[in-house]
């Protein structure tokens, strides 16, 4: 794909740089900016008074809302310069007041959020961060350089997650909550400090998650929570010891290791 599609939309107030790359039936309103070295695919709607620049990609059926920044240069002392990228997948709603920022080289380079994400107005997505699919940042909330967060997770309004930190698929973080370690799958933590209070049930639930399987992460909470040894062992002890999928898939989630240590019930 190069230049702009016949079919785009281009407001006559909107500013695209030379060289930005414009999809199909792409829409971008008034008072917005293109980089030249951005490229939307086609059926995104970019509202108006909206900056998007560096090397950003956005992927098909994406909204982005007013106010919004992404793609400029992150919020790390020691970028330099360097030539990073972020990408931004499909089906995407990105609202007002957002800034998405590109990755340094020391972090890999990109930032990259997955499909199907809700970013409510004011979220933060930070350099070098892994966001996975249908991911939902509530408002105000910010995830801080090099975070991953797995698919399906929830990151309550006015909550932070500090740098380096993994958060599980499925994990939820409570509103108002400081999550300073890695949050392990379909958990729940909440309260100002980051508490692991249990398993993310809702979400389970509106999953359609079977009671036998939500029974046997259960289990495993409570043997992470009062088994012998070190977390570590008793992940690895719960590995050899069942073979529930989404007992399996928290295994692995300890067993990748950790720079910021776990968060244990």
């Amino acid at each position: 794909m190069s230049g702009i599609h016949p079919s785009a939309k281009i407001h006559p107030q909107a500013l695209v740089e030379d060289g930005a790359v414009v999809g199909a039936n792409t829409w971008v309103g008034p008072f917005s900016v293109l980089g030249a070295e951005v490229e939307l695919a086609e059926d995104v709607v970019v509202k108006s008074h909206v900056v998007i620049t560096g090397r950003t990609r956005i992927g098909p059926g994406s909204h982005v809302f007013p106010f919004t920044c992404l793609g400029e240069v992150p919020q790390d002392l020691k970028y330099s310069g360097e030539e990073t990228r972020l990408e931004i997948g499909a089906r995407n709603r990105i609202r007002e007041h957002v800034t998405m920022n590109p990755g340094t080289e020391g972090g890999g380079g990109v930032t990259r959020v997955g499909d199907d994400c809700l970013f409510m107005a004011g979220t933060h997505v930070a350099h070098d961060c892994q966001i996975g699919d249908r991911v939902i940042m509530v408002n105000h909330s910010g995830a801080a350089g090099h975070c991953t967060i797995g698919d399906g997770a929830i990151i309550g309004g006015l909550s932070g997650v500090h740098q380096f930190v993994r958060v599980g698929a499925g994990a939820i973080i409570g509103g108002l909550t400081k999550v300073s370690s890695d949050v392990i799958p379909h958990a729940l933590v909440q309260g100002p400090s980051g508490v692991l209070d249990g398993l993310n049930l809702v979400g389970l639930k509106r999953r359609g998650v079977p009671r036998d399987e939500i029974a046997a992460l259960r289990d495993a909470l409570q043997a992470l929570a009062a088994g012998e040894g070190a977390f570590k062992d008793r992940a690895a002890r719960l590995g050899e010891e069942s073979d529930n999928a989404l007992v399996q898939e928290i295994v692995r989630f300890v067993a990748a290791g950790s720079e910021r240590g776990f968060l244990t019930p």
